[in-house]
């Protein structure tokens, strides 16, 4: 009998539509940045793009600074989740090691394709994300595989979606030994268009990637997609995005200050454009959720991320802070 995998639980629109204050979602509430959204109205949508996506590996590559070889075009992140889940059960790794709080498509992808979860030393697939989500923190695994000296039959797997939103001068730590898995529609505010890819580590064999190509539909990534991803390398969205980093960090002083004022209890040691806070005891999660859905306003209930009782916040502008904190008075909640 097959198992049932339950479906996977995301922030952002719902049955609902799209929340006016969606503090659900990572994105970047500084964008959509301009110059990206000029080159999707741009995009050559009567054509396929080139199957092989020469021009556009090669640009990520030298963005990187890696060969284009080892770039590897994905869907979205979530589509290189399965396919890395779906390669190693096809090389006979058997488990996968996933963060304590994590994205639940890591899981999900190991059980759709029969990986155990397990703490053991077996090989494993071993998902890492950098900067953390929920948490926002530093990912423990990483300090061991910074370590290079050490040999390993893993699969490391490190989630870089937050990478590009670290604050206040943090700084990631990319070791050579996993795969980085890079997702610029959360930087670039444009989480509707769905395109990513992998950067492979130096170990790992032309045969490997071969076959991790060759397991991916014909175009994984259409001609938007496309024109995201070459505009995400350029100087001028660059420059962009680290203008906004600096807005983000005010942004987010003083949502954990409106946070704590609202008496929640908010959890140190974020260093990107979101953060976790627990409610307090006396309110019940689900009329929360409810109630500020009501007024137009979206947050991410963490117990998908093995965290009841808290949600994961992301920061928005001055106006949607006022927004939050006026939902929650009036929603009898203070």
């Amino acid at each position: 009998m097959l198992q049932v995998i339950p479906e996977s639980i995301h922030g952002g629109p719902d049955a609902e539509g799209v929340p006016l204050h969606d503090f659900s979602t990572n994105a970047n509430a500084c964008g959509p940045c301009k110059t990206t959204q000029a080159a999707l109205r741009n995009a050559d949508a009567a054509h396929y793009p080139d199957p092989h996506y020469t021009r556009l590996r090669a640009r990520l590559g030298a963005f990187h600074g890696v060969e284009a070889d080892r770039i590897v075009l994905a869907a979205s992140a979530s589509e290189f989740m399965q396919r890395i889940s779906a390669f190693a059960a096809r090389i006979g790794i058997r488990h996968a090691r996933v963060p304590q709080h994590g994205y639940g498509d890591y899981t999900r992808g190991a059980r759709i394709w029969g990986l155990e979860l397990a703490a053991s030393d077996a090989p494993a697939l071993h998902w890492a994300c950098e900067p953390a989500s929920p948490l926002g923190s530093r990912d423990e695994a990483v300090d061991d595989w910074l370590d290079e000296s050490t040999p390993t039959h893993d699969i490391r797997v490190l989630d870089c979606a937050y990478v590009p939103l670290m604050l206040d001068g943090a700084q990631p730590r990319l070791p050579s030994t996993a795969w980085q898995l890079w997702t610029p529609n959360k930087a670039l505010a444009l989480t509707g268009v769905r395109a990513a890819y992998a950067i492979a580590p130096t170990c790992a064999s032309a045969e490997h990637l071969a076959v991790l190509r060759a397991m991916s539909a014909s175009w994984p990534i259409g001609s938007h997609g496309v024109a995201m991803l070459e505009s995400w390398v350029t100087p001028e969205v660059q420059h962009w995005l680290h203008a906004s980093l600096v807005t983000l960090s005010d942004w987010k002083r003083a949502q954990i200050a409106l946070c704590a004022s609202l008496g929640w209890s908010v959890r140190p040691g974020s260093l990107a454009n979101y953060f976790t806070a627990q409610l307090p005891q006396e309110c019940r999660m689900d009329e929360v959720l409810v109630a500020l859905r009501k007024r137009g306003i979206k947050l991410r209930d963490c117990a998908s991320f093995g965290l009841p009782r808290h949600v994961r916040v992301g920061v928005l502008s001055p106006q949607s802070q006022a927004a939050l904190k006026d939902g929650w008075t009036h929603g009898g909640f203070a």
